[in-house]
C-alpha cells in the first residue's frame, strides 16, 4: 500500500508501508532521482515520521526507475526554484537539508539501502548513513563533487574514512571517479551484490528478518554500535552496558524466552 506525505501533487518521494517495514523511494525518474529541494524536504520529514511511529521497525531507502540517485540537482544549485514552497521551508529550517542526508540526524531504526543504477555524489553520501547496503550488479558509485569544484558536505570526508581504508577513501574523494558494484563490494562500501533489478527484493527479505526481531533490542543494538564508535574499548563496553542492560527488563525480553519454551513464534510489542 502506498501512502504519501501531505500536500504532494507530483511527489518526488514515495513511501510504501508493508507491516513493520517502510520503503522510502526517491522518485524523480526523469532526473535519475537527483536530490532537489522538494526531495530533501520530503526526506527530512520521512526520517522524523519513521522514528516517531513505534509500529515501524525497519526502513529501506531506494530509487525509482532503475537508479538510486545521481546526486544533487545542479540546476537548482545554479539558481532554479529559489522562490517556491520547498525553498521557503529550507530557508525557515537551516539544518533541514543535513537531516535529509542523515548527516546531523541519526535514524533510530535500521536503514537498508537498495541500490540500482547510479549512486553518485549525494547518492553515495547518503548511502554512508545506511546500515545495510545491497546493490544490483550494474550499479555505479562515486563521490563526484570535486569534478564540479564542489565539496561533499553530506559527511563523506568524515564517514568514508571510517568505513573503508584511508587510501581507498582518499582516492574516491580526491579523484571523483566512478566505480562499479564489484569494486564497492571489494572495498567494503556495500555488503552484497545481487543480479541487476533484484536489490529491492533482497532488501525486503533482509528487512523482514529484522522486523520479526524484538524492536527495542534491535534499536538498542544499533545505538550501541553507533555511540561506541571511536571510543576506547573500556568506554565502549561501559556504553554498551548502559544501553543494553535495560533491554533485559522489557516485556519483549520476557516474551522471547517464553515463546522459545512454548515452541512458538514470539509476539514482540516494543515494550
Amino acid at each position: 500500500m502506498f501512502y504519501l506525505l501531505p500536500a504532494m501533487a507530483e511527489p518526488h518521494l514515495l513511501l510504501e508501508r508493508d507491516g513493520h517495514v517502510v520503503t522510502v523511494i526517491m522518485n524523480r525518474p526523469d532526473a535519475r532521482n537527483a536530490l532537489g529541494m522538494e526531495m530533501l524536504v520530503r526526506l527530512a520529514d520521512a526520517w522524523t515520521m519513521i522514528d516517531a511511529d513505534p509500529e515501524i521497525r525497519v526502513a529501506i531507502l531506494t530509487g525509482a526507475a532503475g537508479h538510486f540517485s545521481a546526486g544533487a540537482d545542479l540546476k537548482e544549485m545554479g539558481g532554479a526554484r529559489k522562490d517556491d514552497e520547498w525553498a521557503a521551508r529550507m530557508k525557515a529550517e537551516p539544518g533541514l537539508h543535513w537531516r535529509s542526508f542523515l548527516r546531523d540526524y541519526q535514524l533510530k531504526k535500521p536503514l537498508i539501502a537498495a541500490v540500482e543504477g547510479y549512486a553518485l555524489g549525494g547518492g553515495t553520501e547518503i548511502l554512508q548513513a545506511t546500515d545495510i547496503r545491497i546493490a544490483g550488479a550494474t550499479s555505479t558509485f562515486g563521490l563526484t563533487e570535486v569534478t564540479r569544484g564542489l565539496f561533499p558536505l553530506g559527511g563523506s570526508t568524515v564517514r568514508l574514512r571510517r568505513q573503508i581504508s584511508y587510501t581507498q577513501a582518499m582516492e574516491i574523494l580526491l579523484t571523483g571517479k566512478r566505480f562499479p558494484a564489484d569494486e564497492a563490494l571489494r572495498i567494503g562500501l556495500i555488503g552484497r551484490i545481487v543480479p541487476a533489478g533484484q536489490a529491492l527484493t533482497e532488501a525486503r527479505e533482509v528487512a523482514a528478518l529484522i522486523a520479526q526481531n524484538g524492536p527495542l533490542a534491535v534499536q538498542a543494538v544499533k545505538r550501541s554500535v553507533m555511540e561506541g564508535e571511536g571510543l576506547v574499548e573500556r568506554e565502549a563496553l561501559k556504553k554498551e552496558l548502559e544501553i543494553g542492560w535495560p533491554i533485559l527488563s522489557t516485556e519483549d525480553a520476557k516474551e522471547g524466552p517464553r515463546a522459545f519454551a512454548e515452541k512458538r513464534k514470539p509476539e514482540f510489542k516494543g515494550r
